[in-house]
């Protein structure tokens, strides 16, 4: 072989190299997972170790809001409404993720949630969704236990929906306040790690 064509040959190998390189490195392109909530999972933002665990292996954006609820005008808090999760998700478009983790529903009545789930699913899916990991509501009053239901049923009608059941998960913990319903600093932690878990699991679905 001459010298001419070794040259082409080594230099046709390294290109080839480099675009495998390249390749394998889009393939390996962090899944982009966002995470919308309320005051509920607003507390693992007051506490920076849990809010490192939620975040450990994840490629992960946190839209948490006090007083939020799920498709009906939020609750006034400090004088103003944060956005519904609904408009939260339709805030994103395309750049929303593959996977959406909901947290949303101690500020809400249970009628009409269902139909608010069913929302919040089709914007998500037109906007890139693969996967909705939609959490259970810690269940301290009916209004909530018919909130997880609606939850359920939903996830009978999307396949997209894996249920994280919180409401289990939880259940006889010394992880709330005064409330039932809000967290204390072990309730913070806990939530992450339970959020983790479902969501590192979307998030391999959608690789």
């Amino acid at each position: 072989m001459s010298c001419v064509l070794r040259v082409s040959f080594v230099v046709a190998s390294l290109l080839t190299a480099a675009l495998l390189v390249t390749a394998a490195g889009a393939a390996r392109k962090p899944v982009l997972a966002t995470l919308v909530g309320d005051s509920v999972s607003a507390s693992i933002t007051q506490v920076p170790t849990a809010e490192a665990e939620l975040r450990r292996g994840l490629s992960l954006r946190l839209d948490v809001e006090v007083c939020r609820r799920l498709v009906h005008p939020s609750c006034v808090f400090r004088g103003a409404s944060p956005t519904t999760a609904f408009q939260a998700v339709q805030s994103y478009g395309r750049s929303l993720g593959e996977v959406l983790v909901m947290h949303v529903g101690y500020n809400d009545s249970a009628d009409g949630y269902a139909q608010g789930i069913d929302r919040v699913l089709r914007a998500a899916r037109s906007q890139g969704v693969d996967s909705v990991v939609w959490v259970t509501l810690h269940e301290t009053k009916s209004t909530y236990q018919r909130t997880n239901e609606a939850i359920e049923r939903a996830a009978k009608r999307w396949p997209q929906i894996v249920v994280a059941d919180w409401s289990t998960h939880s259940r006889d913990e010394p992880w709330f306040r005064r409330d039932s319903v809000h967290l204390n600093d072990a309730g913070a932690s806990a939530l992450a790690s339970f959020l983790r878990v479902h969501a590192l699991e979307a998030v391999r679905r959608a690789s």
